[in-house]
């Protein structure tokens, strides 16, 4: 059986079941509390679950994710919410210094089972200080485990193993993607670990995740129209790169687009083509294309922040830049 749920309601539904089924699990963040959730998610949670496991918090992204190191450090389950990417900066030290040494640093005796869980990606006209793509920047860092779900099913699915993995996990959760609908199953079961094949291809593949897979979809569909018949690929998990499907649907089209809403400059996009180039290089029949955003600050103007992003027609023009 499958049923019709937004991506916002599978990712409540998601901490609501983590919430009620561990008495370990507490969800901390600004505004998660009495407010509901800047983006809705928690809506509800803190009259059934108490002040003592949804938590408000002060405008102090160093603080709390700090505190939710140290309880997860206790065995507590925490899920830290980050109201958007950018205010993650401000918590880099926790993340990168602590988080994602101390099994390291400690030969192994501790772990630190913490779930972070930021809103990421421009497209909603909130000019340059809230429309970062910085997945890339986390997904540098060992000790951490970088996701970036941009279905439904993911969006629902992803959580629970995440809560389960012993060492930290950032998830990067598109604002574009939270009013997208899609049919889920009951039985539902995402793994946190591997790509997947979001359409099958012959002639390109176009390899992306988090928002910007829906364009990657759409352009697929226009190609489609032209008898161009390309392969969607959705990294999802962008810490550890899942190296092997990637390979794959290289030696299968031949040609290959990396989509990334980051900035082509040091970007992800940049890491999965150094990946085919050690993999999968003489299975290219040419150069691996890249759309990615422009090389400003995200405009707050409607029309030039179209024009900065990654666009479906901007995939299909590199499409056909590559197959002549």
């Amino acid at each position: 059986m499958t049923r019709r749920l937004s991506y916002r309601e599978a990712m409540r539904e998601a901490m609501h079941e983590a919430l009620a089924g561990d008495p370990r699990v507490f969800l901390m963040g600004e505004d998660v509390g009495r407010y509901g959730g800047t983006y809705a998610f928690s809506k509800g949670f803190l009259e059934e679950f108490g002040p003592e496991r949804i938590r408000d918090t002060p405008l102090s992204e160093l603080g709390f994710v700090g505190a939710g190191i140290g309880a997860a450090l206790g065995g507590m389950r925490p899920i830290v919410e980050v109201m958007t990417v950018n205010f993650s900066l401000l918590a880099l030290d926790q993340i990168v210094n602590s988080a994602a040494l101390f099994r390291h640093m400690s030969g192994g005796q501790f772990s630190v089972p913490l779930v972070i869980r930021m809103t990421t990606g421009a497209g909603r006209q909130l000019a340059a200080q809230h429309s970062h793509s910085l997945e890339g920047w986390y997904a540098h860092i060992p000790g951490i485990r970088v996701l970036a779900p941009a279905t439904v099913e993911d969006a629902r699915g992803m959580l629970a193993p995440a809560l389960a993995d012993p060492d930290p996990v950032v998830i990067f959760e598109h604002a574009g993607l939270f009013n997208v609908e899609g049919e889920l199953a009951d039985d539902c079961k995402v793994d946190i670990s591997s790509a997947k094949v979001r359409r099958e291809g012959r002639d390109v593949a176009i390899i992306t995740y988090g928002g910007s897979l829906p364009k990657a979809l759409a352009a697929a569909e226009t190609l489609a129209g032209e008898s161009i018949e390309a392969e969607v690929i959705d990294l999802r998990v962008l810490r550890p790169l899942d190296t092997a499907t990637i390979a794959a649907a290289v030696a299968k089209c031949h040609r290959v687009v990396v989509v990334d809403e980051n900035w082509k400059s040091g970007g992800l996009a940049a890491e999965v083509v150094a990946r085919i180039m050690e993999h999968a290089f003489f299975e290219l029949d040419a150069p691996v294309a890249r759309v990615c955003s422009e090389e400003v600050p995200i405009p707050y103007a409607r029309h030039l922040e179209e024009a900065a992003l990654p666009q479906p027609e901007k995939i299909v023009a590199a499409v056909k830049g590559l197959l002549g």
